[in-house]
């Protein structure tokens, strides 16, 4: 199962820019837009079995305009 393919990303709250899946050294997982730096919360797993739930969580948080920082220059 290819994590990436099965979410949809909604664009960037803040600028409407591309949003992007990132994980982090295998420990949790956010979302980042490309173009102005806006982003969730790290929603952490612990184990394979969390990992795609945890994905599953930090998209919805996206689609639903639950950013953290308002870009790069905050």
């Amino acid at each position: 199962m290819n994590i990436h393919e099965e979410i949809e990303l909604q664009d960037c709250p803040c600028c409407g820019g591309a949003a992007m899946l990132e994980e982090e050294n295998g420990w949790c997982w956010y979302v980042v837009c490309a173009d102005c730096g806006a982003q969730t919360a790290s929603l952490e797993y612990r184990t394979q079995e969390e990992r795609p739930e945890a994905a599953r969580k930090v998209a919805e948080l996206w689609n639903t305009g639950k950013v953290l920082r308002g870009g790069f220059s905050d």
